[in-house]
């Protein structure tokens, strides 16, 4: 099997992916292979693997960490929530199709030789596997069909670390109620406790750790502080979405959050930039006038377009790009600020929406859905030369009957739309290459009559290792990596 080391989470947020990111990293820095898995993510936040397959944007984030391309077999079941009850099904990149919460649950073991085949395909490329669990393996409801916590870890006989969420309060009951509630054969493989996102006096803890300790007869091997470091988040639930607006900043960046917004680490450049303040907004009357509008992917367009309408966000938009102020939408978004949004295979429930008519464009969804990876060029209009990087995720196409393309493929092919101050692009990453990103503030500061100073950009492939190295550093410097990798060993050689 070779060494590996799960993670595992008293809750869904407890900081799984950033530890195993972390891990990744500080593995990689000590001259391992690594590779990062996760054999089943929820998550509307994905990513297009090199060879054009879809997976969990967290392993894509792990991988990078840990010096490698993407591979779909890092994730090899992907859920994408449409519904409060269903998602769509994505098994090793591929669309299989769309489920209720129950009929999945009914089929998911037969999926098992598939991820065993992908973990075990690529553990023989590697020295050290990192193995991501899902939500908490103290939901004993899900016990019989588990493939993702404690059932995958006995199928690859993987040692168990267990995070706690100590920012959430009750640390100690979290820890010590998931301990209680696994059989004692699962109990024996948790080598460590982890005490995650901690901010204050490590010592005040002390007769806390003693108790758990006593009581669980486990050792806490780590008291992870709450990270500087800027590592995308990979939940489309994650507390991102409340940040809090850096008043020092000068421009005023809106994302309107959608109910099933998607992909929204499309906008960390922004966020890294000082001359950008990003906030995420979910009422029309928290919208204010800001000078940027963003509408970013969705993974229901037709769904979130009539929820936009419903709560007066729409209005408020179309009153401000009627003030020009500019609006610039991404995926789903872009598909919004259409005129029409036509659904004849039901793919979205059917019919034929209106959209709200600020780009001269109407998309048709289609039953096959665009994965691929993609180099551009704007050839025109304010951003002119700009180089950009991303892939493209969705349903649909989308025809321009006006104004002027957004930018060009490297194949020749046009994307997207720009007319007057309003944007569109299938692209995600637009900004990730830093050459739109410095354009955009200059023009939004002349437009409010600012002055901000030159800002050169590191490029984010450069600033994204910092950030990686940055995790490593405060990781290993609250966690007992020598007793993991001693436990690794052990259960290597067992």
């Amino acid at each position: 099997m070779g060494k590996r080391i799960m993670i595992q989470g008293t809750m869904s947020g407890a900081g799984k992916s950033l530890l195993a990111t972390a891990l990744c990293r500080i593995f990689l820095q000590d001259g391992w292979r690594v590779s990062p898995f996760k054999s089943q993510n929820m998550s509307l936040n994905s990513y297009v693997t090199p060879d054009g397959l879809e997976i969990g944007r967290a392993q894509a984030v792990q991988a990078e960490a840990a010096g490698r391309d993407c591979d779909v077999r890092m994730n090899p079941i992907l859920l994408k929530p449409s519904s409060h009850t269903g998602s769509q099904l994505i098994v090793m990149g591929e669309v299989r199709g769309q489920y209720e919460a129950a009929e999945y649950f009914q089929m998911k073991k037969k999926l098992i030789p598939g991820i065993l085949q992908a973990y075990t395909g690529l553990a023989a490329e590697n020295d050290i596997m990192v193995i991501e669990g899902a939500g908490s393996p103290a939901e004993i409801n899900l016990r019989d069909n588990d493939i993702v916590n404690m059932g995958f870890a006995e199928l690859i006989d993987a040692p168990v670390l267990l995070v706690g969420d100590i920012d959430r309060g009750g640390v100690f009951a979290q820890l010590y109620g998931t301990v209680a509630l696994l059989t004692e054969k699962e109990r024996e493989r948790i080598i460590g406790l982890v005490i995650n996102k901690f901010r204050g006096d490590a010592a005040l803890l002390r007769t806390g750790i003693d108790e758990i300790e006593k009581l669980t007869g486990i050792p806490v091997l780590g008291i992870v502080p709450w990270t500087k470091a800027h590592i995308d988040d990979e939940d489309s639930l994650a507390p991102c979405l409340q940040k809090i607006k850096k008043q020092e900043q000068t421009l005023d960046v809106a994302v309107i959050r959608l109910p099933q917004i998607s992909n929204f680490t499309d906008f960390s450049p922004l966020e890294e930039h000082p001359a950008f303040s990003v906030r995420y907004v979910f009422r029309s009357e928290d919208l204010g006038r800001p000078d940027l509008v963003c509408l970013p992917g969705t993974k229901n367009t037709i769904a979130d377009l009539i929820w936009l309408r419903s709560t007066g966000l729409a209005n408020a938009i179309l009153a401000l790009a009627g003030e020009e102020i500019p609006v610039f939408g991404i995926c789903g978004g872009y598909q919004m600020l259409g005129y029409t949004i036509a659904d004849p295979l039901s793919v979205e429930g059917g019919g034929i929406r209106e959209g709200l008519c600020l780009l001269p464009c109407e998309t048709v969804f289609t039953s096959g859905k665009t994965r691929t990876r993609k180099s551009a060029v704007i050839t025109e209009g304010s951003f002119q030369g700009a180089k950009l990087e991303g892939y493209e995720i969705h349903m649909g196409r989308t025809q321009r009957l006006g104004g002027r393309a957004f930018c060009h493929f490297s194949t020749g092919e046009e994307d997207g739309v720009q007319e007057g101050n309003v944007y569109g692009t299938y692209l995600h990453g637009v900004f990730d290459t830093g050459e739109l990103v410095q354009p955009l503030a200059e023009l939004l500061a002349k437009r409010k009559g600012l002055e901000i100073e030159e800002w050169k950009a590191e490029p984010r492939s450069s600033y994204r290792q910092r950030q990686y190295d940055l995790l490593a550093d405060e990781v290993r410097s609250s966690l007992d990596v020598n007793a993991i990798v001693r436990a690794m060993e052990a259960y290597d050689h067992a």
